[in-house]
């Protein structure tokens, strides 16, 4: 293919990607990525919640309205340059941009708007150590993982998974005004959940990877080795999902659900590393991919019931404290 073929297809492409100027706010609300939204603010709540700070309703609130923010500017500004990738996956066909609802420039300047937005509201509202990570956090995920990683690496989905796994870090600021070993290891346990959830879903799409260009391990290392890197990662987060119990701020409910919702989780990646030929193969990554989500969402949950509702002898429930 010649340069010149290249930049008519590209030419071509854009102007796919924006024919239909200006959308709507469904076409807008779609660029904030919604429920990668919803994860991000539960992990910042629960961040919050569990910091040993008693913060103001409306400071928390506040808190988590700018977080949600900044992480939906994140996915405006991912969709912007992904844009041609974008068009050539099936799962994300559908997108704004792909569908000529919305131009490249107008996702581009809502997410630079709604990311500048985020950070300066968080850091006059709250504190600047939060406001800093949350700009951290936006600049990672676009920069690094966007950009660079995504387009270049297998790794991509491993060092990238830091800006997903740093809400609850950015909540934890938000009401002490610092970070911890505390808010760390709840980083880290979503960092580690990471590589095997999205694994798991790059098996059943491997295809749709591989047309793009994109270089998930499954399409550059093989089914196999995504699998058995799978299982390494599963054996590596059960037990560290562990870790609140042992450090005091996961209490005895959180130790059964953790002990329980591990076994199983192990359980899953087994049989999706067993499993590795046809229709089986694919229900095990579909289950483990399924099964992934619930895993973090309990496990979270759970810390927010114990911390924000007064169990495991709190005195009042956190939540409801000014």
């Amino acid at each position: 293919m010649t340069d010149t073929t290249v930049e008519t297809t590209r030419g071509s492409l854009d102007v796919a990607l924006g024919s239909n100027l200006g959308g709507d706010v469904s076409d807008y609300a779609a660029l904030l990525k919604p429920r990668v939204m919803f994860l991000v603010v539960f992990t910042a709540l629960v961040g919050l919640v569990v910091a040993p700070v008693h913060m103001h309703p409306v400071l928390a609130i506040a808190a988590l309205i700018c977080i949600a923010v900044g992480a939906g500017a994140s996915g405006a500004l991912n969709m912007w340059y992904d844009a041609d990738i974008d068009a050539r996956m099936a799962r994300t066909a559908s997108r704004p941009l792909p569908q000529g609802a919305l131009t490249r420039n107008e996702a581009l300047a809502f997410g630079a708007v709604l990311g500048t937005g985020s950070v300066l509201c968080l850091g006059l509202m709250v504190n600047w150590v939060a406001a800093g990570l949350l700009a951290f956090t936006i600049g990672f995920y676009v920069f690094v993982y966007t950009m660079w990683l995504k387009r270049s690496t297998p790794q991509n989905i491993v060092i990238g998974g830091a800006a997903g796994a740093l809400p609850p870090m950015i909540g934890w600021a938000a009401a002490t005004g610092t970070v911890s070993l505390e808010s760390f290891v709840m980083f880290l346990i979503i960092f580690m959940w990471t590589p095997p959830h999205f694994w798991a879903l790059a098996l059943i799409r491997s295809s749709d990877y591989e047309r793009a260009g994109v270089p998930m391990l499954p399409v550059t290392h093989g089914a196999d080795a995504t699998r058995r890197q799978i299982l390494i990662y599963s054996l590596i987060l059960v037990p560290l999902g562990m870790v609140p119990s042992v450090m005091g701020f996961g209490g005895s409910l959180y130790t059964l659900i953790a002990a329980i919702f591990g076994a199983f989780f192990l359980v899953f990646a087994i049989d999706c590393y067993r499993e590795r030929e046809g229709e089986a193969a694919e229900r095990a990554a579909k289950n483990l991919f399924a099964y992934s989500i619930l895993y973090l969402f309990v496990l979270f949950a759970v810390l927010l019931v114990e911390h924000g509702f007064g169990i495991e002898g709190l005195a009042v429930p956190r939540i409801w404290t000014s």
